[in-house]
This record gives structure tokens, sequence and C-alpha cells, in this order.
């Protein structure tokens, strides 16, 4: 199989996307839609607009799902930054609002607040977009406090090639600061219907 070339998986749901298949996107929902929340919720910091950022994201796929193109990377990193995009607008139009309505805060306060959701979500994109054996050495050493040594044991590889993955992984998740988020919006967010 070429690097380029999509999981059997993705190709296939991409398809039947674009036959219109109701049942694929109800199986696209129950695979993705944990992920779509989370992040959402990462930028957002409230339920009801994680859950509206859902819905949007989910609605953009099923009229768009000839916008996924296979040599940009796989459907789950394509999901991720449609919600990472769509997340940082709706929070943009959140503070902006709030900011016209009240006049508390100022323009940098807005800035400063969309790059920290920024950042956090860019993270977060990293992290799901990464490869299962960086991502699962993360997760052991971040989230279950796992040496080094602990984790190359859960994960049956020797200390070094734990030791690896946690740099090289490491090494992924410091961009998130440093690169800014690719373009804008997916063309059809923000409009109104």
């Amino acid at each position: 199989m070429a690097m380029d070339t999509p999981p059997r998986w993705d190709r296939r749901m991409q398809q039947r996307l674009a036959r219109g298949e109701a049942a694929a996107l109800g199986e696209f929902y129950d695979r993705f839609a944990a992920l779509v929340h989370s992040l959402a919720h990462r930028v957002l910091d409230d339920d009801a607009a994680a859950d509206q950022v859902t819905r949007e994201v989910f609605g953009y796929i099923w009229e768009n799902p000839d916008s996924y193109d296979p040599k940009q990377g796989n459907m789950r990193s394509w999901v991720a930054k449609l919600t990472q995009r769509q997340a940082v607008h709706r929070l943009r139009q959140a503070e902006a609002l709030a900011y016209a309505e009240t006049g508390v805060g100022s323009a940098e306060e807005l800035e400063q607040k969309v790059h920290r959701a920024t950042v956090a979500a860019r993270a977060d994109y990293i992290v799901t977009s990464m490869p299962a054996p960086l991502r699962k050495a993360l997760e052991l050493a971040y989230f279950q406090r796992r040496d080094y040594r602990q984790t190359a044991a859960d994960l049956g590889v020797t200390e070094d090639e734990a030791r690896r993955r946690l740099r090289l992984g490491l090494q992924l998740l410091s961009s998130a600061n440093t690169r800014p988020l690719e373009g804008s919006s997916p063309p059809g967010y923000g409009r109104p219907r």
C-alpha cells in the first residue's frame, strides 16, 4: 500500500457518505462523536457549545464528504481538524458577542483567550493525529503516570523504544504552541443558514 493511500475503512466510508447512506453517517458518528465533542469542549469549556459544534461538524461532513482529501491524512485527522477550526470559530464569535454586549474586556484579551484555546486544541489535534504507538506511550506516561520503564513493559517494547516514542511524541506536542493553525473555517462554516 502506498504511503498516501488511505486506510480501507476511510476510503469505503467516504464513498458511502458520498452516496448519502444514512447508516454510514451513523457509523461515522459512533466512531468519532466522542473525539469531536471532547475537542470542542476543550476549546469552548461549555457542554452546550460543544454539542452544537458536534452537530455542525457532522452536518458539514454529511453535506461535504468529498472535502476529505486522503493525501492530507486519515479521516480521524480530518475530523479533528474540522472540529478544531469550528470550535475556535465559535469561540471567537461568542467572545466577540460578549464583548459587544458588555463592553468588558478588550480585543487583546479576546485574542489571548483564543490563542490559549487554539494551543490546547492544537495539542489535542496533534495527539489524536499521531500514530497509535506514540499516542499510547504518551497516554501511559502522562495520564496513567507511568515512567518509561513501566510504559515499555505495558507496551511490550524495549525501554529504548519506549523512550524513543515518548521523545518523539513530546517533540510533536512542543509544536502546538509554535505552529499556527492552518487556514480558517472550512467552506460553509460561519455562514447563516
